[in-house]
């Protein structure tokens, strides 16, 4: 009989996700001791200390930044996470805060708080309403910088409100481009996103190229009275230079899904707890996409939606399969495959990708493979983790 799979969860994670772990296979729970893969949504595993049984790492979620990656990627462990399993939920939250950015609703719903039920209140109300009007998203102009799943998806619903979609990302991969509304017009800088938007939506991944992108320099061309909104990750922006902006005018109102100290209390600042995925359904599809993709890893070998390794996908087409993740140097393939024919071993089928300096090697051969040859392949020199996935007869 198998030995069940260890999988240690770190955060509350969505239970209609857990339950795709077949009872039979896997042992699911916060007090696995020595884990064959550790399931995570918000906790910060930098300072902690990672078993060494941990072959995979899955994040509930898009962001990875709580999670040791570099460290991994020398161990050869892959980290998962859930690339638009949220998109929608954020998606909305975006919308929420260009009505509100657009109506000037936070500072109204401010006012009304404070009346009290006395006479003269609808005098009041009609008199106060006046310093409140706004605008209508039609016909305005939305800049988006990233132009992923969820800025796709915040251009598409912007567009079928009327308004006019400029978007920036000079990452953007052939499968966001096909999925991006055609109708979006192309900004050559995020300059000019600024300066042609009367909204701009950030929707980057926090990265050293990305940290701070929008600075003084940047809002500096921005047009007056711009509303700056940032559902991706503080960092994104320099927040000095944004309250600098608001302070000075040029920026209207700044709203964010993360609340700092050096923007809080600020009268243009719009912060919202971090609620971008704070749905049932986001966490249920990032739960499922999360726990699929570990499985996948742990029982086949596949990669999918890892941000340290290749995507690698291979159908089984023999019983026996050997899964190598090492560095990406010359001549380890044939090194791999010399070690396989020493032992009379029969390659069935083969892939080898990689990714930066992290390569993964999947093979099926036709015949049982020895401990010892497995052993073999973990010696060579770049190899960083190897596994045998014999299917049960």
């Amino acid at each position: 009989m198998t030995t069940p799979h260890e999988i240690l969860v770190l955060n509350q994670i969505s239970t209609v996700g857990l339950k795709r772990f077949p009872a039979e296979l896997y042992r699911v729970g916060k007090d696995v001791t020595e884990p064959d893969a550790i399931l995570v949504r918000s906790a910060d595993m930098h300072a902690m200390e990672i078993p060494s049984s941990v072959k995979a790492i899955g994040r509930a979620g898009a962001g990875t930044n709580n999670i040791p990656v570099k460290q991994m990627s020398a161990r050869g462990v892959p980290v998962f996470n859930a690339p638009g399993a949220n998109a929608n939920a954020v998606k909305e939250l975006v919308l929420a805060g260009l009505l509100i950015g657009a109506r000037n609703l936070a500072p109204a719903m401010r006012f009304v708080e404070q009346l009290h039920d006395e006479e003269g209140l609808e005098t009041r109300v009609e008199d106060g309403k006046k310093q409140f009007a706004g605008m209508e998203l039609a016909h305005h102009t939305l800049g988006i910088v990233g132009l992923g799943k969820i800025g796709s998806l915040v251009a598409d619903v912007a567009l079928k409100l009327g308004m006019q979609v400029i978007g920036y990302d000079p990452y953007i991969t052939v499968d966001a481009a096909w999925t991006l509304p055609s109708q979006v017009k192309r900004a050559h800088s995020i300059a000019d996103v600024l300066r042609a938007s009367h909204f701009v939506s950030l929707h980057v991944p926090l990265a050293p190229e990305t940290r701070g992108i929008v600075d003084a320099a940047a809002l500096d061309a921005a047009r007056q009275g711009l509303v700056l909104l940032n559902f991706s990750r503080e960092a994104i922006v320099d927040e000095n230079a944004v309250r600098a902006a608001l302070d000075a005018r040029k920026l209207k109102y700044y709203i964010s899904d993360f609340p700092s100290a050096t923007l809080l209390g600020h009268p243009c600042v719009i912060a919202l707890p971090h609620l971008g995925a704070s749905t049932r359904e986001a966490e249920e599809n990032c739960a499922i996409m999360v726990v699929d993709q570990v499985r996948e890893y742990l029982e086949d070998g596949c990669i999918r939606n890892s941000v340290n390794f290749p995507e690698v996908l291979m159908a089984r087409e023999a019983p026996y399969r050997v899964a190598i993740a090492n560095a990406n140097v010359p001549n380890m393939v044939g090194q791999i495959s010399t070690t396989m024919a020493h032992a009379g071993l029969n390659i069935h089928n083969m892939v080898n990708k990689s990714k930066g300096d992290m390569a993964y090697t999947l093979v099926d051969v036709d015949s049982p493979v020895a401990a010892s040859v497995v052993e073999s392949i973990g010696r060579i020199d770049g190899v960083l983790a190897v596994r045998y996935l014999p299917v049960e007869q």
